[in-house]
């Protein structure tokens, strides 16, 4: 992957209309403050509201939310994978008895859902770019010792829909050494869509990913496949989904060596944890075991630890790798390491 390419991707990914809305919702809280704000979603057990006279988005407790309404449209998700489309409204019930969440999708067709089984709500709308949501990660890390300075970039895109969604992720990392000939970096492309089955919390996806690697001296690597895939458990603390299925992947290197195809089952999966307000954990790891050269599997992984700065801002420190047991004669099988940095937020994913 060239570097036009690489910064091309990454331009397509942050760089991303950004509207707001009318900041006319109602928000009342279990002590009886009533706000006025723009209701932006909710993610990992924190409502995410905005104000006309606060900057940047505000975070709020979703468990001591008494009260809400919204004229705009949400799809709201619940933790048995069941999706709802409409306004919100708290539908009325006696003290101290749970709070429910009315989902009106037409004035005919009203759901009620306990508050402690909605997980997810998102803004959506009949316009294209209001249903994109994402964020941008960057850093920086100097060490005086072997004058060794390393920079990354990452960003994530998310386009969600009723019933299915699609992510796309970049992430770029360029090292420099006093020792080195020449700088060390690492290019990775990544994207997924899924469509929620009949049955409660299952789904069918398709992904694909792109990587550059100079340390393995991997030009192109290209994967696709697809699945079936699970919610193993989808509250408002912690999201873990698996995924089976079948890959074909393909590796070019730079050297004289041929270009590498290979069919490869996949098994893949997604951890995430929060707390509210403070830190956020996010794993993701795939395994394509080689049937067309049995012993072989590939592995790729990455992992961010999120900790809250304040409003969108975050300091982060993540961890990449990729292995491959069985790489050609003096090519290096893996490709690995961590960095810290801003994240800002720019949405709800």
């Amino acid at each position: 992957m060239s570097v036009r390419a690489a910064v091309l991707a990454s331009a397509l990914l942050v760089t991303l209309p950004l509207f707001g809305r009318e900041k006319n919702d109602v928000l009342v809280m279990k002590n009886g403050d009533r706000l006025t704000c723009e209701i932006k979603g909710l993610n990992d057990g924190v409502l995410y509201v905005s104000f006309d006279y606060i900057l940047g988005t505000s975070s709020v407790q979703w468990s001591k939310v008494a009260y809400l309404e919204s004229k705009q449209l949400f799809i709201v998700k619940t933790t048995d994978g069941s999706v709802y489309t409409g306004t919100l409204s708290t539908a009325e019930s006696e003290e101290k008895r749970p709070v429910k969440i009315e989902v009106v999708e037409s004035p005919e067709k009203k759901t009620e859902l306990p508050r402690t089984e909605v997980v997810k709500m998102s803004q959506t709308s009949d316009s294209f770019w209001h249903r994109f949501t994402g964020d941008i990660d960057t850093g920086i890390q100097y060490s005086k010792g072997n004058e060794t300075t390393q920079y990354t970039l990452g960003s994530d895109l998310a386009y969600l829909r009723e019933r299915w969604q699609a992510d796309a992720s970049y992430d770029s990392t360029l090292s420099t050494s006093s020792g080195a000939a020449s700088a060390a970096t690492r290019n990775q492309f990544n994207f997924l869509g899924a469509h929620l089955l009949p049955w409660n919390n299952w789904f069918y996806a398709g992904l694909g990913s792109f990587l550059q690697s100079s340390t393995q001296d991997i030009s192109l690597q290209t994967n696709f496949g697809g699945g079936v895939g699970r919610y193993l458990k989808n509250t408002n603390h912690a999201q873990i989904a698996v995924i089976a299925g079948l890959a074909w992947q393909r590796t070019t290197y730079k050297e004289s060596v041929a270009p590498q195809d290979v069919g490869a089952g996949l098994v893949a999966a997604q951890v995430k944890f929060f707390r509210f307000n403070k830190t956020n954990l996010t794993v993701t790891a795939s395994a394509f075991p080689a049937f067309t050269e049995p012993g072989r599997i590939y592995v790729n992984t990455n992992a961010t630890y999120y900790i809250k700065i304040t409003g969108d801002l975050s300091w982060n420190v993540s961890f990449y790798g990729n292995w491959d047991n069985q790489p050609p004669n003096h090519f290096s099988g893996s490709d690995y390491g961590t960095s810290s940095g801003l994240s800002y937020n720019f949405g709800l994913k």
